[in-house]
């Protein structure tokens, strides 16, 4: 068991191989398969899933509310223990949506932000001719990687409410940095859905007025994942999924709230208004936990 993990994290450590395994192939037909395996509820299909899941990824199932799944899907999903994350409830603290690995954050020069170094894309591409994107066009953005063995489901970074939902089809890429090194404007080629939040902040320490800002809260599907599931909205988004593609809603979330949850593992884009201010000891590669600092309001 051994020589076959040390042989896989080799494959996993040569770019080119790992390019390869991961994208060049039927990624759609793949994801739908997966999709099928994973609902399969029967202990010994769960189990020997589960164990060769742990050849491929570090998964450590110690913070888990349960210890035994019936299903894949069911330990893709899995909840946590009590207390697991701690949440930031400063009153003008954003908090990190989940777990994940800080990809890329900073400015949004003009629309224009980055998946990777020297990778472009702008707002346009990801949310097309979207009218809520004229707000974001000039603020942050932090990109958030959810890997295959992480904690799948996302919360709600600030009190607030989901007013509208758009989903883009796509194709399911994966998101790994070698892939985001190599594909253009990767983000905008995958499945993903817009959560338009909004959310009020004190104008000030002085006064009892409120701000109401949009924050973009964009999950992005990736190979193997391709489902998303909002609550409060009943169908589940996915390649196969044929209803509306907007959803205008009134879904309101506090701090640190679950909104949702990943088949698998993907990806979380956050975009904030002019104004905003990302934490300053943040850092690409940097493991956060649900909950964590990561923006300011203004």
């Amino acid at each position: 068991m051994m020589k076959i993990k040390n042989l896989l994290q080799k494959i996993s450590n040569s770019e080119d191989l790992n390019f390869l395994l991961t994208n060049r192939i039927p990624r759609i037909t793949l994801t739908h398969f997966m999709g099928w395996l994973s609902q399969i509820e029967h202990p010994w299909v769960s189990k020997i899933c589960i164990q060769i899941w742990k050849l491929f990824a570090d998964l450590d199932l110690t913070e888990a509310k349960e210890q035994t799944f019936k299903s894949l899907h069911a330990c893709f999903i899995r909840e946590l223990k009590p207390g697991a994350r701690t949440v930031d409830l400063r009153p003008n603290v954003i908090s990190s949506p989940c777990d994940g690995i800080i990809g890329e954050f900073g400015d949004i020069r003009d629309g224009q932000l980055f998946q990777a170094k020297g990778f472009p894309y702008t707002l346009s591409d990801l949310l097309g001719d979207e009218p809520s994107a004229h707000q974001w066009k000039d603020g942050k953005y932090i990109t958030i990687r959810i890997t295959s063995s992480m904690y799948h489901r996302f919360h709600a970074p600030f009190s607030g409410e989901v007013k509208r939902l758009k989903y883009f089809s796509g194709d399911t890429w994966n998101v790994n940095p070698i892939a985001l090194k190599r594909i253009e404007k990767l983000f905008c080629k995958n499945e993903r859905a817009l959560l338009e939040y909004k959310i009020h902040t004190n104008a000030s320490d002085q006064s009892d007025s409120n701000t109401e800002f949009t924050i973009g809260i964009i999950p992005v599907a990736a190979v193997l994942v391709a489902s998303i599931k909002l609550h409060g909205i009943d169908p589940i988004l996915s390649t196969r999924y044929k209803g509306p593609t907007e959803i205008n809603c009134s879904l309101p979330f506090t701090k640190g709230q679950e909104m949702g949850w990943f088949q698998h593992g993907s990806t979380i884009l956050m975009f904030a208004p002019k104004g905003f201010i990302i934490e300053n000891n943040l850092f690409v590669g940097e493991n956060i936990k649900m909950g964590q600092a990561l923006m300011m309001t203004p």
